[in-house]
């Protein structure tokens, strides 16, 4: 009679692991069922390869839809992991036999066309799939809150305070696992019984009902084969209902009728991170890289003090590679205190928590900081899995797999930071690639600011590889089978589909960056005809910095920007033309919204360099100048720019500013006037003390129920000075109006004795 042996699991852990592997081999099994997508089973072989490490997923997704995705999550400590590789390395048959993904995507599109929050597939402690991408944290903890926690409960009647610590200390370091299956299915038999009077989700239940109906087909449909000894490797909750096989027509008449989508499967790396709880991940572990030490290490006849120096070791030495201090003398002293709480704890070995005080008080000195360190970069871990050539893939991600190689760009879990020189070709082709592969949507990597470096030949870069990203490629294969080929048409699918001037400019920026030259040409003719007929002034001058930003990287990326030459002509022409009726009547925040803007095209159009631009935007200044109405801050910022490009001299600019303070003028538009004209840099008073004067006649007099009232007006202009001009300001208001708005020492403060003496070595350095 044949016979199946239910081994009830938790879907990562190395006790688990360590345990089916030695009941496998105790059993010999002559076909292996696990739970998982029977959709993966054409890519399940791949997982023997030799370039296979893990941590890998398993990703399910619709091809005509590549945003429903599900990740099957494998570490080398899975117990799935361990029982498939022990089937493909003995020639024995394996199966998975969970509900297929083509049934479970399509119920929850038939959910979500019902108008219905979308089901939360195996979000359960106990589950190795999410339900979809992973989600934020905070969102999985709410999740959460409407999931069965069977780990919990069992941990409640222990007396542990989480479910998690009771399954570690009572399975994951178990040294023998005998009994430990049938003890975990009478534990859960009781569970289940006890939770039957609970009321849950309806579509939850439903879902578990398809999936151990499905189970349970596949367990008959192994039997009628044949197969004699028949394994089966389950959630440690659905193992009750496997055990005993009832009559086959109730999951017959269950499973008829499933709706039904086309699926594709294949393998993506995954990382110990995407592993962990914090990560969103329902059926996560909270110390991945903590797992994967045991799994490594626990092995062979290891002992609990060996596992214990080997962590310690890896602690010191991260910590030194941090340039902290760990010495031998320290690990020693942590192994001893860790297992002195082990023992006084009674635990059969050190575990995490008792590891983690050691080192927080031998090595971190009791500080947080260190220890946050090792939590990410040991607990958690960085480790990055691999896939191997054979696997399945979109041309797409074939081409992005060769241009990193070419570059030379491994993707890695963890923040590298990247420091191109454009100068060189293979940076060049560096930063191209990461442009385009943004302009996909797909951000594997993220500009930095460059500081200290020369100009624009330096581009930093911050890259870190995430999983998720896989899908992002698939979602991206639509638009091409290259990156180059990709990147350009879904340029032109944007700037199709753009509705304002900004919009284009703003992608033209990129494209340029991009080095996509068919691209660009479609999308100059876009901003060209869009720039015709936008009317919007504020679209216009929002237009104009990104063109003009590009000019900086013409020559460095060996692109042709003149084409951009008679769009910015034109955008420049028609601002100027403009922009005097569009500051006409402004309301305080209409002024500082062009306020910003007039900062913006004034920076654009120093930059572009072109003389004949520049005097038509000084022109239009003096306009606005003279433009009655206008409001004070853009008066007084008008004024502003044409005094620091000397298109006003200092004599006419403190005119302005006496007209503007005034008696005649009311004083909350004198104070938006030198808001205006004060935004953003003070110097200017330093240097002029016509200016300092005029503003200081003006403060003092107003009269005290005007001052009080302007004074935070007056207050937020000034603290946007540095706390040098601040200073200065300060010491010429103390010196009074004997200072006449410069810094120069009073003439009883100077020490012409000293001054003198400094003569001899000038006329030196000067070659007098």
């Amino acid at each position: 009679m044949p016979r199946h042996h239910v081994f009830g699991i938790r879907h990562h852990g190395p006790g688990s692991a360590r345990s089916v592997r030695r009941a496998l081999e105790e059993l010999g099994p002559d076909v292996i069922l696990v739970e998982g997508p029977p959709d993966g089973e054409e890519v399940l072989p791949l997982l023997a390869h030799a370039e296979m490490q893990p941590p890998v997923a398993l990703l399910v997704y619709v091809p005509d839809q590549p945003q429903r995705a599900v990740y099957y999550p494998f570490a080398a400590f899975s117990p799935e992991w361990q029982a498939i590789h022990f089937g493909l390395s003995h020639g024995i048959p394996v199966r998975f036999m969970d509900l297929p993904q083509a049934h479970r995507l399509a119920l929850e599109g038939e959910q979500r066309a019902g108008n219905r929050e979308p089901l939360t597939i195996d979000n359960c402690q106990l589950s190795i799939v999410n339900s979809g991408p992973y989600r934020d944290p905070e969102e999985a903890q709410t999740a959460s809150a409407f999931a069965a926690d069977p780990l919990g409960a069992l941990a409640e009647a222990a007396g542990y305070s989480d479910g998690e610590s009771w399954w570690e200390h009572m399975v994951e370091h178990r040294r023998d696992g005998t009994g430990l299956f049938a003890g975990i299915l009478e534990a859960m038999t009781a569970l289940r019984s006890s939770l039957q009077g609970e009321n849950p989700d309806p579509e939850e239940t439903r879902l578990e009902s398809l999936r151990e109906a499905w189970m349970r087909q596949s367990v008959r449909a192994a039997r009628r084969e044949g197969f004699e000894r028949i394994a089966v490797i389950c959630g440690a909750w659905h193992a009750p209902a496997l055990a005993d096989l009832p009559p086959a027509r109730a999951d017959a008449d269950l499973l008829k009728g499933l709706p039904k989508v086309r699926v594709q499967a294949t393998w993506v790396p995954w990382t110990h991170g995407r592993l962990c709880t914090a990560s969103g991940y329902g059926a996560g572990v909270t110390s991945p890289g903590w797992y994967h030490h045991l799994w490594s290490y626990g092995g062979n006849g290891a002992t609990a003090t060996d596992l214990a120096i080997r962590w310690m070791t890896r602690v010191a030495r991260l910590l030194r590679d941090e340039d902290l201090d760990a010495s031998s003398a320290h690990v020693i002293e942590a192994v001893r205190l860790a297992e002195a709480l082990a023992a006084l704890r009674d635990r059969p070995l050190p575990g995490l928590p008792e590891l983690n005080e050691a080192a927080s008080t031998v090595l971190c000195f009791g500080s947080d900081v260190p220890m946050r360190l090792i939590h990410e970069r040991l607990v958690v871990g960085e480790r990055l899995g691999r896939v191997p050539d054979e696997t399945p893939m979109v041309p797409l991600q074939q081409d992005l797999l060769r241009e990193q190689r070419r570059l030379r760009l491994p993707v890695e879990a963890a923040h590298r930071d990247l420091d191109l020189d454009l100068r060189k070709p293979n940076d060049l082709d560096r930063s191209r690639l990461l442009h385009r592969l943004r302009l996909l949507g797909i951000p594997w990597g993220d500009p930095q600011r460059a500081h200290g470096k020369s100009g624009t030949f330096h581009e930093l870069w911050r890259l870190q590889w995430k999983p998720e990203l896989a899908v992002a490629i698939i979602e991206a294969a639509v638009w091409g089978n290259t990156v180059p080929e990709a990147a350009g048409a879904r340029v032109r699918h944007r700037a199709d589909h753009a509705e304002t001037l900004p919009e284009l400019t703003a992608l033209v920026d990129a494209t340029l960056l991009s080095d996509l030259p068919d691209a660009i040409e479609y999308l100059m003719e876009r901003v060209q005809a869009e720039a015709a007929v936008a009317s919007d002034m504020g679209h216009l001058m929002d237009a104009l910095p990104p063109l003009a930003n590009v000019f900086r990287y013409g020559n460095v990326r060996r692109t042709d920007s003149d084409m951009l030459g008679h769009v910015i002509e034109g955008l420049v022409t028609r601002i100027c033309i403009g922009l005097p009726g569009a500051c006409a009547s402004l309301n305080d925040d209409a002024a500082r919204e062009m306020l910003q803007r007039l900062a913006r095209v004034h920076d654009s159009v120093t930059l572009l360099q072109d003389e004949a631009q520049r005097a038509r935007w000084q022109a239009t200044l003096y306009r606005l100048l003279d433009l009655p109405g206008l409001h004070g801050l853009l008066a007084g910022r008008s004024c502003r720019l044409l005094l620091d490009t000397r298109a006003l001299d200092p004599e006419e600019a403190a005119r302005r500013m006496g007209l503007a303070l005034s008696r005649a003028v009311e004083p909350a538009h004198a104070a938006t006037w030198v808001e205006g004209f004060l935004a953003g840099s003070g110097m200017v008073l330093l240097h002029d003390a016509g200016l300092w004067a005029l503003l200081d006649r003006w403060i003092s007099e107003l009269p005290r129920s005007t001052f009080d009232e302007l004074l935070p007006l007056l207050r937020r202009t000034f603290s946007t000075f540095s706390t040098g001009e601040r200073r200065g300001m300060g010491e010429l208001a103390r010196r009074g109006p004997r200072a006449q708005g410069t810094l120069a020492p009073a003439e009883e403060d100077l020490d012409l004795a000293r001054a003198e003496a400094v003569l001899p070595l000038l006329s030196r350095l000067l070659g007098v």
